[in-house]
């Protein structure tokens, strides 16, 4: 990271980046982005999406929303990188940055969603080097031996 580096808000103009985040890293179906983030951009729902910019290329976004019928608990969605960008530390960036805007308005709880295969060992052990502590798994949530992990940490 250097100076020219920078974590913001995502705007409209930032939506191929993400798609080519969201494609690159495989966390979604590209094609689910634009009604993902409609309600975001139109500011009539009151979910985040945030990206990290490297010399004003968009190289990392996330994306989370408040838990519905909760008290200040959000759940963190997505999260990628480039696989270019990754192991620079971009992703410990970006959670501090959501962290700090969701405790800045006296949130309460962040959680993580990920899968339990092999191929999210890197994932969890992310989440759990961050503060996060593994709260639940549910069996084969995603399909046949793919669990879904739940991560927690207070804010």
């Amino acid at each position: 990271m250097n100076n020219h580096s920078k974590t913001r808000p995502a705007v409209a103009a930032d939506v191929e980046s993400i798609k080519l985040i969201a494609g690159a890293t495989e966390l979604f179906p590209t094609e689910m982005l634009n009604d993902m983030i409609a309600g975001y951009l139109k500011c009539i729902k009151s979910d985040r999406w945030f990206v990290y910019e490297v010399d004003q290329k968009v190289v990392s976004f996330g994306f989370c929303e408040p838990e519905r019928m909760t008290e200040g608990t959000w759940n963190l969605l997505a999260l990628g990188v480039l696989p270019d960008y990754q192991g620079r530390g971009i992703g410990a960036v970006m959670m501090r940055y959501i962290e700090d805007e969701l405790r800045s308005e006296q949130q309460r709880v962040l959680i993580v969603e990920t899968m339990g295969t092999p191929e999210f060992e890197r994932t969890r052990e992310f989440y759990g080097k961050k503060g996060y502590v593994e709260e639940a798994r549910i069996r084969e949530f995603y399909e046949a031996d793919a669990d879904k992990i739940v991560f927690w940490k207070h804010l």
